[in-house]
């Protein structure tokens, strides 16, 4: 039988989490023969338990040296890929059953789509930051949107080949450059029809500000080659107005200047309440506001110094 859908998962390091990304595959309420799934590891070798039992899953792996950027390891895969379909996973979410039957769906009702998503679900035990990091996630459900984050993406092989796939000199941000490159062909669509968990959501606010300061570090590379929407631009001005008052407080406070010293600390923190006040909107009574609070003083500090880390990449390049 002809393949309909090839999965392309981009992996290196944790396989448990793997496993559950595999098995949510292998338990689709679609049919198996029209199913491939191209997995390509950067670890040397995997567990005998990892992949499926082949009978319910049969799973292509091909390895490749740790030098790769994840959007390499995904355009190896997308090479060797027979599908109609394309679907790029990240290798920790747990698909809802449904996924490949509503993904199908959604992108075939309408024929402006070009690249449709399903909506990411809290564990049933999420901590405070994994419940912010959904509700940010799904801020807007079943509508169309500028970009899709890369842990699901769903869309038609010959979409793919048209944008020229993942762009391999970013070693972050490598899913808002893709996404923005294939709206300029129709329309990106965030549906609530089937959903995923990100098993390797952030739980802990240290590992979070570790994550922010690399997922910062390819902030302005990011940006060459492609227009920058209205939208985006608060995430790059934002940090920068952050540690320009922060200096200016830390400076009045050297030279005995406590009226200014208050006043930039103000405007400091102007940026951190209106962010907090916006997520607080979202989270309604789920939660509180000191995670929220705490979220976005983290949050902002690890965008910057992931900016500087990326703009001394650019630097000595």
């Amino acid at each position: 039988m002809t393949v309909l859908v090839s999965f392309i998962i981009p992996h290196k390091g944790r396989e448990t989490m793997l496993a559950r990304t595999l098995q949510s595959i292998a338990a689709q309420d679609f049919d198996p023969a029209q199913v491939e799934v191209i997995l390509v590891t950067q670890n040397e070798k995997l567990r005998p338990d990892t992949c499926p039992d082949p009978a319910l899953l049969p799973v292509v792996t091909l390895h490749r040296p740790p030098s790769d950027t994840i959007s390499a390891l995904r355009n190896h895969g997308a090479r060797q890929a027979r599908g109609e379909y394309l679907a790029f996973l990240d290798a920790d979410v747990q698909l809802s059953p449904n996924w490949i039957t509503a993904m199908l769906q959604s992108l075939q009702a309408d024929g402006n789509r070009v690249l449709v998503s399903a909506v990411q679900q809290c564990a049933a035990d999420a901590p405070p930051l994994e419940q912010l990091r959904t509700l940010m996630s799904n801020a807007a459900t079943d509508c169309n949107v500028r970009f899709l984050p890369g842990r699901n993406l769903f869309l038609r092989a010959r979409t793919f080949a048209r944008v020229g796939g993942f762009p391999e000199h970013l070693v972050t941000c490598e899913d808002y450059y893709f996404t923005d490159q294939v709206h300029d062909l129709g329309d990106l669509y965030y549906t609530s029809a089937a959903s995923y968990v990100h098993l390797g959501e952030d739980k802990e606010y240290r590992e979070m500000f570790k994550k922010e300061i690399w997922r910062g570090q390819s902030n302005l590379q990011s940006i060459r080659g492609r227009r920058i929407p209205l939208s985006e631009w608060p995430s790059f001005l934002v940090p920068v107005w952050i540690l320009l008052f922060a200096l200016v407080t830390l400076l009045a406070l050297v030279l005995g200047r406590g009226t200014v010293a208050v006043m930039a600390l103000l405007l400091l923190l102007l940026p951190i309440l209106l962010y907090s006040l916006r997520l607080k909107r979202l989270a309604g009574n789920r939660v509180g506001w000191w995670p929220i609070l705490k979220f976005y003083l983290l949050y902002f500090p690890a965008r910057i110094i992931g900016t500087y880390y990326g703009l001394w990449a650019v630097v000595r390049i």
